[in-house]
C-alpha cells in the first residue's frame, strides 16, 4: 500500500477560543491535485498555513516528500495578496503613495525582486522568462513593486511559485485580479508544472480551473468534505432577505449632473505613457463597467476620478462639475465618492476595529480619529447589522477572515450614501453567497439613483444594473458602448467570454 503524500489526522485549531478546525482528517495521494473551496471564514486559509508549517495546530500533519525528485522538497504557500517592503524594510505605505512616488526609488523593481528570489532559491533567470511571457508580465521588469496593481502583484507571486516548482504548491485565490487571458494562461502553466511532478492545492471558489484538478474539498463546521465533483458539495447561494437601512433608500444629493469628464487626458511616467488621449464622460445616475487587460491603465484612470493622482492638475479633468485644480481639495472630491479597491484594503489601518473601520468612511480616512454624532453612529450600527457583523464589531479588522474584512470595507464604502460608488474588484475574498448578497445591495442602491463605476474581470460577479461599458487597451479607449439592460445579463457575459480583455 502506497503511503499518502499528505496525511492529516485529528487536526484541531482555534482562534480566540472559537474552534475553526475540529478533528479534521485529510489524505492527499501522490499525483492528486485539489481545490479547497467554500464559505468565507470556514478555515481554508488556516488549513493551508498549517500544512505549510506557517502556523501551529494540534494534531498530526505529515508531508512525505519524494527524496529522489529533482523538485525542491518544500511546501510553498502563496498568500492571497503580496506583502512587500520598501528598500529600508518598512511596509507601512499609504494608499496614495503608489501615485506620488513615481520619481523616487522607494521599492525594488520587479527585475530586482526576481534576481533576489532566484539567488535565494538557487534558480536560473533564463528559466523565468517563458513564465513572464506567458503571463504577459515581461514589460514590467523595470516597474517598482509599489507601482503595481493588485493583478500585477498576483502575477509576481505566481511567477515566483511557477519558477520554483516545489513538490507541493498551495495558492490562496490564484485568480485574484487576473484578466481572462491571464487566467487561461495560468491554468496552462499549472497543468504544465503538474505534469512535471508538482502537486497543487488551490483555494478558490472560481469555476475556471486547470484540467489537472480532479479532487475537491470543502471545510464545513471544522470538518473536511471531499468529492470528485464540485457540485456534490454543500455550498449553496440563498437570497439575502435583509432590508437595506433606511438612510440608503434615499437618492443621493447630486452637486452636478456631470460626475466625470475627461478631455484628451494623458498620464506618463518618464518615457512610459500609461494613459493616452482619454475622453470619457460619466453622467449622474449612470452605471459603468470599466474593463481591460492587467496593466491597461484602469487603476490609473480611477486614481484620477478619486483625486489621488498628482498629474490630474496637468490635464483637462472635471469632477462633479468642477475642473480639477480650481480650488477644491482632495477631501472635497472624496466627500462625493465611496471607494473600495484592493490597494485601499492593503494599506488600511490594521489597528481599527470593525465598527471604527466602517465609521471612517464618513471622513475618507483609513481609521477613525474623531467621535461620531449619534445620527452617524446609528448609521454605522445599521450597516453592522445588515452585513451580519454584530458579533465582530469590536474586533480588530485584521483579525477577521479576508472575506469578512472585505465586507467591512464594502460597508465603509456606502456609509455616506455617496453620489459615486467606485467598486474596484470588490468581491476578492468573498464566497458566492456574500457576492450575491452585495450584488443585490448594489442593484438596489443604483435603482435609487446612485452612480456606479465597477471594475471586474469575472463576468459571473457583475451586478445586473450595469448599463454602459468602457474598455481600455494599452492605455487607450478601445470601446465605449451602451448595454441593453433587458438582455445585458446574458449578452454581456457571452460577449466578454469571447473577447480578450
Amino acid at each position: 500500500m502506497f503511503k499518502p503524500f499528505v496525511h492529516i489526522q485529528n487536526l484541531n485549531l482555534s482562534y480566540r477560543h472559537k474552534a475553526v478546525l475540529k478533528d479534521l482528517y485529510w489524505e492527499i495521494n501522490v499525483c492528486e491535485n485539489w481545490v479547497l473551496f467554500g464559505e468565507s471564514g470556514s478555515g481554508k486559509t488556516s488549513l493551508a498555513k498549517v500544512i505549510a508549517g506557517l502556523i501551529p495546530a494540534q494534531g498530526r500533519v505529515e508531508v512525505d516528500f519524494d527524496p529522489i525528485s529533482k523538485l525542491p522538497a518544500e511546501v510553498l504557500f502563496v498568500e492571497s495578496w503580496y506583502q512587500f517592503k520598501n528598500l529600508e524594510g518598512v511596509a507601512n505605505f499609504y494608499y496614495q503613495q503608489r501615485y506620488t512616488s513615481q520619481q523616487a526609488k522607494e521599492t525594488l523593481t520587479v527585475h530586482a525582486e526576481l534576481v533576489a528570489y532566484g539567488k535565494e532559491k538557487g534558480l536560473h533567470l533564463d528559466q523565468v522568462e517563458p513564465i513572464l511571457a506567458a503571463l504577459n508580465f515581461s514589460s514590467f521588469a523595470s516597474s517598482q513593486l509599489i507601482e503595481l496593481s493588485s493583478g500585477e502583484h498576483k502575477k509576481l507571486q505566481l511567477v515566483k511559485a511557477l519558477w520554483l516548482k516545489p513538490q507541493l504548491l498551495i495558492i490562496d485565490q490564484p485568480y485574484t485580479g487576473l484578466d481572462v487571458a491571464s487566467r487561461q494562461n495560468l491554468n496552462s502553466l499549472l497543468d504544465g508544472i503538474s505534469s512535471q511532478g508538482v502537486q497543487l492545492i488551490l483555494i478558490s471558489n472560481d469555476a475556471e480551473l486547470p484540467s489537472s484538478i480532479h479532487s475537491f474539498a470543502e471545510i464545513k463546521d471544522g470538518q473536511l468534505i471531499t468529492s470528485a465533483k464540485r457540485d456534490l458539495t454543500s455550498v449553496s447561494v440563498e437570497k439575502h432577505n435583509r432590508k437595506i437601512p433606511d438612510f440608503l433608500k434615499e437618492s443621493p444629493v447630486y452637486s452636478s449632473n456631470n460626475i466625470v469628464k475627461m478631455v484628451d487626458v494623458n498620464i506618463s511616467y518618464g518615457e512610459k505613457q500609461v494613459l493616452k488621449n482619454i475622453n470619457w464622460e460619466v453622467k449622474a445616475g449612470e452605471k459603468w463597467l470599466l474593463q481591460g487587460h492587467n496593466g491597461s491603465g484602469k487603476s490609473t484612470l480611477l486614481s484620477l476620478v478619486n483625486g489621488d493622482h498628482p498629474q490630474s492638475y496637468a490635464n483637462e479633468l472635471y469632477l462633479f462639475g468642477n475642473r480639477r485644480g480650481s480650488g477644491e481639495s482632495i477631501w472635497d472630491i472624496k466627500q462625493h465618492i465611496g471607494l473600495i479597491s484592493p490597494e485601499l484594503h492593503w494599506y488600511f489601518d490594521a489597528t481599527s476595529t470593525v465598527w471604527q473601520s466602517i465609521a471612517s468612511g464618513f471622513y475618507d480616512t483609513v481609521g477613525l480619529f474623531q467621535q461620531l454624532p449619534y445620527s452617524k453612529s446609528a448609521q454605522v450600527d445599521a450597516l453592522v447589522e445588515y452585513f451580519g457583523l454584530t458579533e465582530s464589531k469590536n474586533e480588530l479588522l485584521n483579525s477577521l477572515p479576508l472575506g469578512k474584512q472585505r465586507l467591512v470595507l464594502l460597508a465603509r464604502t456606502i456609509i455616506k450614501n455617496p453620489e459615486l460608488l467606485i467598486l474596484d474588484e470588490p468581491y476578492q475574498g468573498l464566497d458566492q453567497q456574500q457576492t450575491q448578497h452585495f450584488n443585490q445591495l448594489v442593484d438596489e442602491l443604483c435603482s435609487n439613483g446612485m452612480t456606479l463605476i465597477y471594475v471586474g474581470h469575472f463576468e459571473s460577479q457583475l451586478p445586473t444594473c450595469i448599463e454602459k461599458r468602457i474598455l481600455l487597451e494599452k492605455g487607450e479607449v478601445k470601446v465605449v458602448e451602451s448595454l441593453n439592460t433587458k438582455t445585458r445579463h446574458c449578452e454581456v457575459r457571452s460577449n466578454l467570454l469571447h473577447r480578450t480583455i
